[in-house]
């Protein structure tokens, strides 16, 4: 009997929180994150080299990030080991940005575009993958490509940035748009090539999930909520393009977990691992860390609040934030509440600027991202917070339940299908939630935390064991894996039963 194929997968992403290095040692891990999408590839990509998948990687060769953000992870995580399977393209587009980004800025269109450029220039003809999987705007020109050579393409949506660019402007970059003009998504009905290269733009999200086989979201509620006609935080036509994806049967939604090395038990950042019945000692011993490596007020008994998610002008929920800032301040200065923000934006300037106004500055703390120290500040929080708009996939709660940092959060989205009331009477929910988007809403909600922190020791402790515990049997890494290759299977005309399985046994050991 023939051996079953081994499909060559090729991943595009312009993240991912980590992946093995080949310039030094297989333990050192490459890591560029602008949010949750970089956990979602990087659990994707460990979960399938360990099934044995021929999978690849492309990304950018984000140099300067890469020299801030590589870090050691545990040495019992399996990965793809070779170097011939991660290709770092390369430009001097992205050589020297200090922090990802995953805005339209000019800048970022510049570096979406070159990535775009050397995939198909040098990673395609090299790689000669049997099905591609893209993720975001930043790919979103791979599907109709793929589409005019033949290849199956999955287009994983996570965030609903996008950009509309004419075809000139595309190929100024040195993309051969002609090869490929007829399956991208254009704002009017094209023509011919002649009359839409130069007055026509063509939207990269709605191209990506236009020319692609399969779409897929990564949760159920952000997948419903984006389908929904009143949703107002889609562009009209990447709705449409949706709506058509479902009732072709081509668009779902795949729950995501964190990836393996999210875990309080090994995590090599924190200064005591712990788990879920050594969880008090352990969280104010690097609740102690933090607040010692971060300049703030020495003090384990003080309730810490992280906020893991972009500091960015337009994002709302920063601005409900920093409307509450001086008052929530005021309101539990006598238990000396603290903040911490580890996250890249451009708000910076002006949270500082708050925080000093209000003499906060050893209770209040900005930083950019970092994934060593972000993984700290999960271990020494008492709570993250998640005031966003919509959530793709709620994946810092998620980690917050493994390091027992209970999630306070708008009720949106990915962090709508993971959290839930805390009930403490009844041991029954996993955080707080506030559904009105607004600062009222976002005041109640942290109150309610704070309530919480007030019961004693032994109550907090009860219930922080239970959520642990709970997230970290409850949540299977293989099984996002497993719905990928289901999707997968889809799209090329052979079975994947052996990869199924390989993911799915339960004698591997990932974590």
């Amino acid at each position: 009997m023939a051996p079953a194929p081994n499909p060559r997968i090729l991943i595009v992403t312009h993240e991912v929180s980590a992946l093995p290095d080949p310039t030094v040692s297989e333990m050192r891990m490459i890591a560029a994150r602008a949010g949750g999408l970089g956990d979602v590839c990087a659990n994707l990509v460990q979960q399938l080299g360990a099934a044995g998948a021929d999978v690849h990687v492309a990304m950018p060769h984000y140099r300067n990030i890469f020299r801030r953000e590589c870090v050691y992870l545990p040495d019992n995580i399996a990965y793809p080991r070779s170097d011939r399977q991660i290709h770092l393209v390369k430009d001097r587009a992205f050589y020297y940005p200090q922090q990802l980004l995953v805005d339209k800025s000019l800048e970022n269109i510049k570096i979406a575009l070159a990535f775009q450029r050397e995939v198909m220039h040098q990673v395609l003809p090299a790689v000669r993958p049997d099905l591609i999987h893209c993720h975001d705007w930043m790919t979103g020109l791979i599907p109709p490509l793929a589409r005019a050579l033949g290849i199956p393409c999955l287009f994983t949506l996570y965030n609903l940035n996008t950009v509309q660019l004419p075809l000139v402007a595309i190929e100024e970059r040195g993309i051969d748009a002609a090869a490929f003009w007829q399956h991208c998504y254009y704002a009017n009905l094209p023509g011919s090539y002649e009359d839409t290269r130069n007055t026509n733009p063509a939207d990269l999200l709605a191209s990506g999930v236009y020319a692609a086989g399969l779409v897929n979201t990564v949760s159920h509620t952000f997948l419903a909520q984006i389908m929904d006609e009143a949703c107002d935080f889609i562009a009209p036509s990447l709705k449409r393009e949706l709506h058509h994806k479902h009732r072709d049967g081509c668009l779902t939604a795949i729950a995501q977990v964190p990836p393996p090395h999210f875990n309080p038990r090994t995590d090599s950042s924190l200064i005591r691992c712990y788990d879920a019945h050594s969880h008090a000692s352990g969280k104010a011993f690097n609740k102690l860390r933090l607040q010692e490596l971060l300049s703030l007020r020495m003090d384990s008994r003080a309730p810490l609040f992280f906020w893991p998610t972009r500091l960015g002008g337009g994002r709302r929920g920063c601005w409900l934030m920093a409307a509450i800032l001086p008052d929530l301040l005021a309101r539990y200065a006598h238990e000396g509440l603290q903040l911490v923000f580890i996250a890249d934006g451009d708000l910076h300037a002006h949270f500082r600027k708050l925080v000093h106004q209000h003499a906060a500055d050893d209770r209040v703390t900005i930083w950019g991202f970092d994934a060593g120290r972000q993984r700290l500040a999960f271990a020494a929080a008492d709570f993250v917070l998640m005031p966003v708009q919509y959530e793709p996939c709620g994946m810092p709660c998620k980690i917050g339940h493994r390091y027992g940092a209970l999630p306070v959060g708008h009720a949106t989205g990915g962090i709508k299908d993971s959290v839930s009331p805390l009930d403490v009477p009844n041991d029954r929910g996993n955080g707080f939630l506030f559904e009105t988007f607004d600062a009222d809403g976002l005041n109640w909600a942290i109150d309610q935390a704070m309530t919480f922190y007030h019961q004693p020791d032994a109550v907090r402790s009860r219930q922080l064991h239970r959520i642990m515990a709970a997230a970290m049997e409850g949540e299977a890494h293989q099984e996002a894996a497993a719905a990928y290759i289901d999707l997968y299977e889809l799209l090329l005309p052979y079975s994947l039963d052996h990869l199924r399985r390989a993911v799915e046994s339960p004698t591997r050991q990932v974590a």
